[in-house]
């Protein structure tokens, strides 16, 4: 059993995690969590023993001097926990790290440990991937989950990805079989400016979050930066007639598939997500917070090493 010493009994508590590696394109998803340590001046409570878990050469730990001292940061995950406030205060407890180098089942059972101990009631993962979605469009985020109730509730899709999958496909699957509501927030990134850091899909990340959970996220200087972002992209792109062509191609491709979602009921569903971001706006969304069942304890037994939940 974790036992978990000077962390206080939360409320309404959500996991959200991310990390960084393969499930990480352009450095979107561990920057989402990163930017809510920072904004709620999470407080690590908790780290994996890197031992367990990575391969030192591919994941190298790092030097730096502290006062003079030379000191060695080792590549791990990390656990943090914020408080956002407000009327209905809930707390976050926020996961941080590296995709694992081996061992994913016990990497997986330990974050359910603590998800348990901390009566942990829904757990978000965080991803990133390459896509051919153009920079000038906002940014696709798709939110799925393996539970058909959850995805009904939450307006999710029920993951039907079969393939090759990452630690956030595993970690999501591990929820299900230890009976933790888990849905994974995916952005897409365009494929053709992949490098980090890509602030507008740290944004969309966490405009999508700040919506699943209903908390006011405090964005800080990332709108500014997204902004920044996109117009350095166009410039780049203007510089390239093949790359411009490129651009515009998927434009058009992703206005002519958008044309049905321009119902009333999208149109209206967007307009109450701006009135809810407003500066001075009301609560996070109207009516009460719904709130998936509860975990049981997790069984001592390993998370079956069935691939199949990439979302």
């Amino acid at each position: 059993m974790i036992e978990l010493e000077g962390v206080p009994e939360l409320i309404d508590p959500v996991m959200v995690a991310a990390f960084e590696g393969w499930n990480d394109a352009g450095d979107a998803a561990s920057t989402a969590v990163a930017h809510l340590e920072r904004e709620w001046k999470g407080e690590v409570f908790a780290a994996l023993d890197a031992e367990d878990y990575y391969d030192f050469q591919v994941n190298r730990p790092t030097v730096f001097m502290d006062a003079g001292v030379r000191k060695i940061t080792w590549p791990t995950t990390r656990l943090s926990v914020v408080r956002v406030g407000g009327e209905k205060p809930r707390d976050l407890v926020l996961v941080r790290g590296i995709e694992p180098s081996m061992r994913w089942r016990s990497f997986c059972n330990e974050l359910l440990g603590f998800a348990h101990e901390l009566g942990v009631e829904l757990v978000v993962i965080l991803g990133a991937l390459l896509g051919d979605t153009p920079h000038t469009r906002p940014v696709p985020i798709s939110g799925t989950t393996s539970d058909a109730d959850l995805a009904r509730r939450m307006d999710l899709e029920e993951t039907k990805y079969e393939g090759p999958t990452g630690i956030v496909g595993v970690l999501q699957e591990a929820c299900t079989h230890a009976g933790v509501p888990a849905v994974s927030l995916w952005a897409a990134v365009p494929h053709y400016v992949s490098q980090p850091p890509n602030p507008k899909a740290t944004l969309a990340l966490l405009n999508r979050l700040e919506d699943l959970i209903d908390v006011r996220i405090p964005l800080g200087e990332l709108p500014e930066d997204a902004r920044a972002w996109q117009v350095g992209v166009d410039q780049l792109a203007a510089e390239d007639t093949e790359v411009a062509e490129y651009v515009q191609t998927l434009e058009e491709a992703r206005d002519t598939a958008e044309l049905p979602e321009a119902s009333g009921e999208a149109i209206a569903r967007e307009f109450e997500r701006y009135l809810r971001r407003r500066d001075g706006g009301g609560p996070p969304a109207p009516g009460e917070r719904t709130r998936p069942p509860k975990p049981p304890k997790p069984s001592g037994e390993n998370v079956d090493d069935d691939d199949s939940s990439e979302d």
